[in-house]
């Protein structure tokens, strides 16, 4: 079994992300943001996008209301134009075609997470699907990947998942899975994925058949 995170490993969803938080700095009576500067930030959800927008961490009185606000504003553009990264539809096919199962673990919530799948028609072709909101610890606890082995009857030991942010590893070692970092996804210049602990990085989704 092969699991995937999905922003920013499978889907390159940024230019969305970065349209709904630009819509919501307009509100604010502020100027947009570069996607280049809001990318990095694309992989860790609206606390990584308010935090780049606004400057708000999960500590701030105001965070909760602007963060739904900002989700209300995501729901109008979230399937606009996300499009599988440069190689992954190749790789899934490869994957397919070895008779591979292949899943999808994300802390992006089920209300935006389920819609996006269907409208990029990978949903008949993925064995499971699941979201932040489906267990009581997203990442990086290992509760959601394990919550993926079980729904498919897999062993946690012959998985394989691979993110590109330090949580996906730190979840998937957590859950006893081999690691895998996607170096073409949402990495900011500070981040430093050597030393998250991964088994493998990788710069292209094709690398990732080598390993299989």
């Amino acid at each position: 079994m092969i699991l995937f995170d999905l922003d920013g490993t499978l889907v390159d969803t940024a230019p969305d992300l970065g349209l709904a938080l630009n819509m919501q700095r307009e509100r604010h009576g502020l100027p947009p943001l570069s996607q280049a500067a809001i990318r990095p930030y694309a992989s860790h959800g609206s606390k990584g996008l308010l935090s780049v927008g606004f400057g708000l961490t999960p500590e701030d009185r105001q965070f909760a209301e602007m963060r739904e606000e900002y989700l209300v504003l995501y729901d109008e553009v979230f399937t606009r134009s996300p499009r599988l990264f440069e190689g992954v539809a190749e790789t899934l096919a490869v994957i397919e075609g070895r008779k591979i199962p292949w899943g999808i673990v994300t802390n992006k919530p089920r209300r935006f997470s389920a819609p996006l799948i269907h409208a990029m028609q990978l949903e008949p072709r993925i064995s499971c699907l699941v979201c932040g909101d489906d267990a009581v610890r997203p990442k990086p606890y290992p509760d959601t990947l394990l919550m993926a082995c079980k729904m498919t009857d897999s062993d946690a030991a012959t998985c394989m998942y691979v993110g590109d942010a330090e949580r996906d590893i730190q979840a998937g070692r957590a859950a006893g899975m081999k690691t895998v970092v996607a170096l073409f996804g949402y990495i900011d210049a500070t981040d430093k994925p050597a030393e998250w602990g991964a088994d493998v990085m990788i710069a292209q989704p094709e690398e990732l058949l080598a390993l299989i």
